[in-house]
Protein backbone atom coordinates (compact mmCIF):
# COMPACT_ATOMS: atom_id res chain seq x y z
CA UNK A 1 0.00 0.00 0.00
CA UNK A 2 3.08 2.68 1.32
CA UNK A 3 4.70 1.77 -2.38
CA UNK A 4 0.84 2.44 -4.70
CA UNK A 5 0.51 5.66 -2.22
CA UNK A 6 3.87 6.73 -3.31
CA UNK A 7 3.47 5.74 -6.74
CA UNK A 8 0.05 7.90 -6.89
CA UNK A 9 2.02 10.59 -5.47
CA UNK A 10 4.82 10.29 -7.64
CA UNK A 11 2.31 10.55 -10.52
CA UNK A 12 0.23 13.62 -8.92
CA UNK A 13 3.46 15.65 -8.38
CA UNK A 14 4.46 14.59 -11.82
CA UNK A 15 0.86 15.99 -13.12
CA UNK A 16 0.92 18.83 -11.54
CA UNK A 17 4.48 20.60 -12.14
CA UNK A 18 3.86 20.18 -15.70
CA UNK A 19 0.24 21.13 -15.29
CA UNK A 20 -0.02 24.54 -17.83
CA UNK A 21 3.53 24.15 -19.15
CA UNK A 22 3.41 24.71 -23.02
CA UNK A 23 3.92 21.82 -25.89
CA UNK A 24 6.61 22.43 -27.83
CA UNK A 25 6.38 23.74 -30.93
CA UNK A 26 6.23 21.32 -33.84
CA UNK A 27 6.54 23.40 -36.23
CA UNK A 28 9.06 26.84 -37.39
CA UNK A 29 7.04 29.15 -39.68
CA UNK A 30 9.59 31.27 -41.83
CA UNK A 31 8.78 34.49 -43.13
CA UNK A 32 11.06 35.99 -45.80
CA UNK A 33 11.39 38.01 -48.62
CA UNK A 34 13.04 37.97 -52.10
CA UNK A 35 16.09 40.27 -51.79
CA UNK A 36 19.77 39.39 -50.66
CA UNK A 37 19.02 41.13 -47.69
CA UNK A 38 18.17 38.32 -46.33
CA UNK A 39 20.69 35.96 -48.56
CA UNK A 40 22.22 33.72 -45.70
CA UNK A 41 18.31 32.16 -44.52
CA UNK A 42 17.80 31.40 -48.47
CA UNK A 43 21.92 29.36 -48.27
CA UNK A 44 20.14 27.31 -45.20
CA UNK A 45 17.23 27.09 -46.76
CA UNK A 46 18.31 25.30 -50.03
CA UNK A 47 21.06 23.31 -47.78
CA UNK A 48 18.32 21.94 -45.59
CA UNK A 49 20.34 22.97 -42.55
CA UNK A 50 17.43 23.97 -40.20
CA UNK A 51 14.86 20.40 -41.96
CA UNK A 52 17.78 18.50 -41.28
CA UNK A 53 18.86 19.75 -37.61
CA UNK A 54 15.40 20.59 -36.75
CA UNK A 55 13.78 17.40 -37.47
CA UNK A 56 16.18 15.86 -34.51
CA UNK A 57 13.35 17.54 -31.99
CA UNK A 58 10.25 16.25 -34.21
CA UNK A 59 10.23 19.94 -35.54
CA UNK A 60 9.39 20.66 -39.67
CA UNK A 61 9.85 23.87 -41.51
CA UNK A 62 7.05 25.75 -43.02
CA UNK A 63 8.76 29.07 -45.59
CA UNK A 64 6.34 31.78 -46.54
CA UNK A 65 7.72 34.62 -48.86
CA UNK A 66 6.30 38.09 -48.91
CA UNK A 67 7.33 41.20 -51.09
CA UNK A 68 8.18 43.72 -48.28
CA UNK A 69 7.40 44.14 -44.82
CA UNK A 70 3.88 45.14 -44.75
CA UNK A 71 2.32 42.19 -46.00
CA UNK A 72 4.87 40.53 -44.14
CA UNK A 73 3.04 42.06 -40.67
CA UNK A 74 -0.47 40.73 -41.70
CA UNK A 75 0.17 37.35 -42.20
CA UNK A 76 2.14 37.69 -38.68
CA UNK A 77 -0.96 39.58 -37.29
CA UNK A 78 -3.12 36.45 -38.58
CA UNK A 79 -0.86 34.32 -36.73
CA UNK A 80 0.35 32.88 -39.61
CA UNK A 81 4.08 33.03 -38.54
CA UNK A 82 7.15 32.29 -35.98
CA UNK A 83 9.97 34.15 -37.30
CA UNK A 84 11.02 36.23 -39.99
CA UNK A 85 12.93 39.27 -41.83
CA UNK A 86 12.33 42.31 -42.28
CA UNK A 87 13.10 46.58 -42.75
CA UNK A 88 13.30 47.88 -39.13
CA UNK A 89 10.38 50.68 -40.29
CA UNK A 90 7.58 47.79 -40.80
CA UNK A 91 9.48 46.16 -37.43
CA UNK A 92 8.42 48.81 -35.33
CA UNK A 93 4.98 49.61 -37.05
CA UNK A 94 3.70 46.26 -35.97
CA UNK A 95 4.89 46.25 -32.70
CA UNK A 96 3.43 49.82 -31.99
CA UNK A 97 0.13 48.19 -33.42
CA UNK A 98 0.46 45.78 -30.83
CA UNK A 99 1.92 42.95 -32.45
CA UNK A 100 3.86 41.07 -29.34
CA UNK A 101 7.20 40.63 -31.19
CA UNK A 102 10.67 41.20 -30.43
CA UNK A 103 13.71 42.04 -32.47
CA UNK A 104 16.34 38.60 -32.41
CA UNK A 105 18.93 39.58 -34.30
CA UNK A 106 20.25 41.75 -37.21
CA UNK A 107 19.78 40.31 -40.30
CA UNK A 108 21.94 42.75 -42.26
CA UNK A 109 23.12 46.44 -42.78
CA UNK A 110 22.98 48.10 -46.14
CA UNK A 111 23.00 51.77 -46.64
CA UNK A 112 23.80 51.50 -50.18
CA UNK A 113 21.11 48.68 -50.68
CA UNK A 114 18.60 51.39 -50.13
CA UNK A 115 18.34 54.45 -52.55
CA UNK A 116 16.43 57.41 -54.20
CA UNK A 117 16.54 56.57 -57.77
CA UNK A 118 15.74 58.37 -61.02
CA UNK A 119 15.33 57.31 -64.13
CA UNK A 120 17.24 57.55 -67.04
CA UNK A 121 18.21 61.06 -68.72
CA UNK A 122 15.90 62.30 -65.55
CA UNK A 123 16.86 65.89 -65.19
CA UNK A 124 16.78 65.74 -61.45
CA UNK A 125 20.71 66.05 -60.15
CA UNK A 126 19.64 66.78 -57.04
CA UNK A 127 17.56 66.14 -53.84
CA UNK A 128 16.88 69.50 -53.64
CA UNK A 129 14.92 69.06 -57.23
CA UNK A 130 13.18 66.80 -55.54
CA UNK A 131 10.28 69.55 -54.72
CA UNK A 132 7.27 69.68 -56.80
CA UNK A 133 8.27 66.05 -58.10
CA UNK A 134 6.04 62.84 -58.36
CA UNK A 135 8.34 60.47 -55.95
CA UNK A 136 6.98 56.82 -55.61
CA UNK A 137 7.99 54.67 -52.09
CA UNK A 138 6.09 51.63 -50.84
CA UNK A 139 4.45 53.06 -47.24
CA UNK A 140 5.90 51.82 -44.13
CA UNK A 141 9.11 50.83 -45.89
CA UNK A 142 12.14 51.27 -44.74
CA UNK A 143 12.93 53.63 -47.78
CA UNK A 144 9.86 55.42 -46.67
CA UNK A 145 12.13 56.87 -44.16
CA UNK A 146 15.06 57.05 -46.04
CA UNK A 147 13.44 59.60 -48.55
CA UNK A 148 12.19 61.53 -45.61
CA UNK A 149 15.71 61.69 -44.54
CA UNK A 150 16.82 62.95 -47.85
CA UNK A 151 14.36 65.80 -47.68
CA UNK A 152 15.43 66.55 -44.73
CA UNK A 153 18.64 67.15 -45.90
CA UNK A 154 17.86 68.91 -48.48
CA UNK A 155 15.47 71.04 -46.70
CA UNK A 156 12.47 69.93 -47.64
CA UNK A 157 9.58 68.10 -46.13
CA UNK A 158 7.19 65.38 -47.36
CA UNK A 159 4.66 68.09 -48.71
CA UNK A 160 6.75 69.42 -50.75
CA UNK A 161 6.77 66.67 -52.99
CA UNK A 162 3.59 65.05 -54.67
CA UNK A 163 4.26 61.38 -53.33
CA UNK A 164 2.80 57.75 -54.66
CA UNK A 165 2.69 55.02 -52.34
CA UNK A 166 3.22 51.73 -54.40
CA UNK A 167 4.37 48.32 -53.84
CA UNK A 168 8.13 47.60 -55.13
CA UNK A 169 6.90 46.04 -58.29
CA UNK A 170 4.77 48.37 -59.21
CA UNK A 171 7.06 51.37 -58.37
CA UNK A 172 9.69 49.95 -60.48
CA UNK A 173 7.56 50.05 -63.12
CA UNK A 174 6.16 52.96 -62.71
CA UNK A 175 9.50 55.08 -62.62
CA UNK A 176 10.93 53.02 -66.02
CA UNK A 177 7.30 54.20 -67.24
CA UNK A 178 7.48 57.64 -66.21
CA UNK A 179 4.36 57.68 -64.58
CA UNK A 180 6.68 59.25 -61.28
CA UNK A 181 9.84 60.93 -61.18
CA UNK A 182 11.91 59.46 -58.87
CA UNK A 183 11.26 56.39 -56.58
CA UNK A 184 12.96 55.44 -52.85
CA UNK A 185 13.70 51.80 -53.01
CA UNK A 186 15.97 48.47 -52.29
CA UNK A 187 17.72 45.88 -54.11
CA UNK A 188 16.90 43.79 -56.26
CA UNK A 189 14.71 46.44 -57.32
CA UNK A 190 17.82 48.95 -57.29
CA UNK A 191 19.77 46.93 -60.03
CA UNK A 192 16.43 46.81 -62.26
CA UNK A 193 16.51 50.40 -62.27
CA UNK A 194 19.84 50.53 -62.65
CA UNK A 195 19.95 47.84 -65.87
CA UNK A 196 17.39 49.75 -67.58
CA UNK A 197 19.61 53.20 -67.35
CA UNK A 198 18.10 54.92 -64.23
CA UNK A 199 20.77 55.95 -61.82
CA UNK A 200 21.33 56.52 -57.91
CA UNK A 201 20.64 60.19 -57.02
CA UNK A 202 21.93 59.41 -52.91
CA UNK A 203 21.49 55.94 -51.07
CA UNK A 204 21.76 55.33 -47.40
CA UNK A 205 25.53 56.01 -46.65
CA UNK A 206 25.64 58.20 -43.55
CA UNK A 207 22.04 59.06 -43.49
CA UNK A 208 20.47 55.43 -43.04
CA UNK A 209 22.17 52.25 -42.43
CA UNK A 210 19.59 50.40 -44.20
CA UNK A 211 18.72 48.11 -40.98
CA UNK A 212 16.97 44.72 -41.70
CA UNK A 213 15.55 42.87 -38.44
CA UNK A 214 15.31 39.57 -37.48
CA UNK A 215 11.83 39.09 -35.77
CA UNK A 216 9.95 36.50 -33.70
CA UNK A 217 6.73 36.09 -32.14
CA UNK A 218 7.66 36.70 -28.02
CA UNK A 219 5.96 33.73 -26.81
CA UNK A 220 6.98 30.99 -29.51
CA UNK A 221 10.52 32.24 -28.83
CA UNK A 222 9.59 31.78 -24.71
CA UNK A 223 8.31 28.45 -25.31
CA UNK A 224 11.01 27.47 -28.00
CA UNK A 225 14.29 28.69 -27.49
CA UNK A 226 16.06 25.86 -28.37
CA UNK A 227 14.17 26.20 -31.86
CA UNK A 228 15.07 30.14 -31.92
CA UNK A 229 18.79 29.28 -31.58
CA UNK A 230 18.89 26.74 -33.98
CA UNK A 231 17.76 29.25 -36.39
CA UNK A 232 20.07 31.59 -35.45
CA UNK A 233 22.79 29.44 -35.82
CA UNK A 234 21.82 28.53 -39.01
CA UNK A 235 21.60 32.23 -40.26
CA UNK A 236 25.18 32.57 -39.09
CA UNK A 237 26.43 29.05 -40.74
CA UNK A 238 24.46 30.98 -44.26
CA UNK A 239 26.47 33.97 -43.71
CA UNK A 240 29.72 31.74 -43.32
CA UNK A 241 29.02 29.98 -46.23
CA UNK A 242 28.62 33.21 -48.81
CA UNK A 243 31.63 34.77 -46.95
CA UNK A 244 33.91 31.07 -48.17
CA UNK A 245 32.08 30.44 -51.46
CA UNK A 246 30.03 33.61 -52.78
CA UNK A 247 30.25 32.51 -56.32
CA UNK A 248 28.62 29.16 -55.15
CA UNK A 249 26.53 30.86 -52.94
CA UNK A 250 24.95 33.45 -55.82
CA UNK A 251 24.26 30.13 -57.85
CA UNK A 252 22.27 28.89 -55.11
CA UNK A 253 19.62 31.08 -54.04
CA UNK A 254 19.26 33.09 -57.17
CA UNK A 255 15.87 31.80 -57.30
CA UNK A 256 15.25 33.44 -53.73
CA UNK A 257 16.99 36.69 -54.09
CA UNK A 258 15.95 37.59 -57.40
CA UNK A 259 19.08 38.14 -59.21
CA UNK A 260 21.26 36.51 -61.51
CA UNK A 261 24.49 35.39 -60.00
CA UNK A 262 26.46 37.94 -61.38
CA UNK A 263 23.90 40.40 -59.93
CA UNK A 264 24.33 38.75 -56.74
CA UNK A 265 27.73 39.00 -56.88
CA UNK A 266 27.66 42.95 -57.65
CA UNK A 267 25.39 43.24 -54.79
CA UNK A 268 26.89 41.10 -52.35
CA UNK A 269 29.56 43.61 -51.00
CA UNK A 270 26.07 46.31 -50.15
CA UNK A 271 25.80 44.35 -47.19
CA UNK A 272 27.59 43.26 -43.92
CA UNK A 273 25.59 40.33 -42.84
CA UNK A 274 26.54 41.04 -39.03
CA UNK A 275 23.54 38.85 -37.08
CA UNK A 276 24.70 40.61 -33.52
CA UNK A 277 22.75 43.39 -32.10
CA UNK A 278 24.76 46.50 -31.43
CA UNK A 279 24.17 49.76 -29.54
CA UNK A 280 24.35 51.54 -32.75
CA UNK A 281 21.82 49.03 -34.13
CA UNK A 282 19.47 49.99 -31.45
CA UNK A 283 20.38 54.05 -31.60
CA UNK A 284 19.40 53.52 -35.50
CA UNK A 285 16.29 51.80 -34.02
CA UNK A 286 15.71 54.57 -32.05
CA UNK A 287 15.80 56.93 -34.60
CA UNK A 288 13.44 55.46 -37.18
CA UNK A 289 10.67 54.93 -34.24
CA UNK A 290 10.81 58.76 -33.41
CA UNK A 291 10.24 59.59 -37.34
CA UNK A 292 7.66 56.75 -37.28
CA UNK A 293 5.60 58.22 -35.01
CA UNK A 294 6.42 62.20 -35.35
CA UNK A 295 4.85 61.26 -39.09
CA UNK A 296 1.97 59.51 -37.37
CA UNK A 297 2.66 56.61 -39.48
CA UNK A 298 2.23 54.54 -35.22
CA UNK A 299 0.02 55.51 -33.00
CA UNK A 300 1.95 54.17 -30.23
CA UNK A 301 5.18 54.26 -28.66
CA UNK A 302 7.48 51.78 -28.93
CA UNK A 303 10.09 50.94 -26.50
CA UNK A 304 12.81 49.99 -28.61
CA UNK A 305 14.96 49.25 -25.49
CA UNK A 306 12.45 46.60 -24.51
CA UNK A 307 11.41 45.65 -28.23
CA UNK A 308 15.37 44.06 -28.58
CA UNK A 309 15.94 40.87 -27.30
CA UNK A 310 19.95 39.33 -27.24
CA UNK A 311 19.14 36.42 -25.34
CA UNK A 312 18.71 33.95 -28.24
CA UNK A 313 21.70 35.20 -29.82
CA UNK A 314 23.70 34.42 -26.50
CA UNK A 315 22.95 31.38 -25.63
CA UNK A 316 23.21 30.70 -29.47
CA UNK A 317 26.71 31.44 -29.39
CA UNK A 318 26.48 35.22 -30.83
CA UNK A 319 27.15 38.03 -28.97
Amino acid sequence: MKLAGALVSTILLTSLSTLGQPARATELRIATQPAPHYAPIFVAKQKHWLEDDLAKDGVTVKWSSFVAGPPENESFAAGQQDVGFMGDTPAIIARSAGQNTRIIGIAAVGPKALAVVVPKDSPIKSPADLRGKRVAVTKGSYAHHLLYVVLKNAGLQLSDIKLTHLPPADLVTALLHGDVDAAATWEPYLSRIEEAGGHVLVDGTGIKKGELVIIAIDEYAKKNPHVVEKFLRAYQRGYDFIKANPKQAGELIASDVKLTPEQFSKVLPKFDYVIAIRPEHVEELKKTEKFLRSHELTKNPVDIDAFVDSRYLKTAGRK
